[in-house]
């Protein structure tokens, strides 16, 4: 069997294999490389970057609930000054052969278009995420992400000012996903990350309250990934970029769905939450259920129909 019947190259992204996890999840690896070698991930996503340091939403701003994960972070950050200055390199001095993607924030097109051009500083950066799609702050990331003029325009201003490939991060919070997917690819976009969470609610009994500080949150985890996979397919159907898929990813198995969905990599996110050992245990595992699928290579994936 081929020794790279694994990897995966996209725009920016050479991978070794398909895995990597997703923004938010690991921060910028430092916690997770006290688990396991870095080097096993096909490529490391960075928490979003905001302009400047943000604390986050109150807590409590994360909650488990059946078949899921509810967070409101609040796009918590060091900034990314910070980012460039000191995250980075040392990702860079640790794990240099490790592809970075960075993700992008913020609360206009100005902010964003600041936030990558800096980020396009760091020279282990080779792709960005756009992330227009968080559903847990009040104004900015929700709003643009589903409004196809203004992703097209967003994508459009980030693409002029960066070096490398840009992915626009879809949010599934809206009547029909294809419209923003075409809107990212009218503005440039080299390729998509999709889904973002869906926004969600959990009640505390005994208070009457919502469990969480900021009312809803992102729902993400195994509840989700019939959504995802659907959204998926919905946009591999009419879009030809890229697509990492993400959303409720928690076995090799998963990984397969996605592929067979239409996504060419994956992004694994809630499941680090509950083991951080996931991506890697998920790598492993791969080949073994690819044999037993019969499937040689992740490429012929992209060959399924339906």
């Amino acid at each position: 069997m081929a020794s790279n019947r694994l990897a995966v190259k996209l725009p920016g992204l050479d991978l070794k294999n398909p895995i990597m996890p997703a923004s938010g999840t690991c921060w910028y690896g430092q916690e997770f490389a006290q688990r396991f070698d870095l080097n096993v991930l096909g490529g490391l996503v960075i928490k979003s970057t905001t302009v400047a340091p943000r604390e986050g939403n109150a807590k409590p701003r994360t909650a488990e609930t059946t078949g899921g994960w509810l967070n409101a972070n609040g796009l918590q950050n060091v900034g990314v000054d910070q980012t460039v200055s000191d995250k980075l390199p040392w990702l860079a001095t640790n794990f240099p052969q490790l592809p970075v993607v960075g993700s992008a924030a913020g609360f206009s097109i100005d902010e964003y278009v600041a936030v990558v051009q800096k980020l396009n500083q760091a020279d282990n950066v080779t792709a960005i995420e756009l992330n227009v799609s968080c559903p847990n702050v009040a104004h900015g990331g929700l709003a643009m992400g589903t409004d196809p003029d203004t992703v097209a325009e967003l994508t459009n201003q980030c693409v002029a000012v960066s070096q490398v490939p840009l992915y626009v991060k879809l949010t599934p919070n809206i009547t029909d996903i294809t419209t923003i997917a075409l809107a990212a690819q009218r503005g440039g976009a080299a390729g998509l990350t999709m889904i973002n969470t869906l926004t969600g609610l959990s009640i505390d009994l005994a208070t009457q309250k919502p469990v969480l500080a900021n009312g809803t949150g992102g729902l993400s985890g195994p509840a989700i990934k019939p959504m995802a996979l659907a959204m998926i397919h919905k946009v591999r159907q009419i879009c030809d970029l890229p697509i990492i898929g993400v959303g409720g990813i928690s076995s090799a198995e998963d990984v397969l769905e996605m592929m067979m969905a239409g996504a060419n990599a994956v992004e694994i996110g809630a499941a680090n939450f509950h083991d951080p050992l996931s991506c890697p245990k998920i790598i492993a595992q791969l080949p073994t259920v690819m044999d037993f699928y019969g499937i040689d290579d992740l490429a012929q994936l992209q060959e399924v129909q339906f």
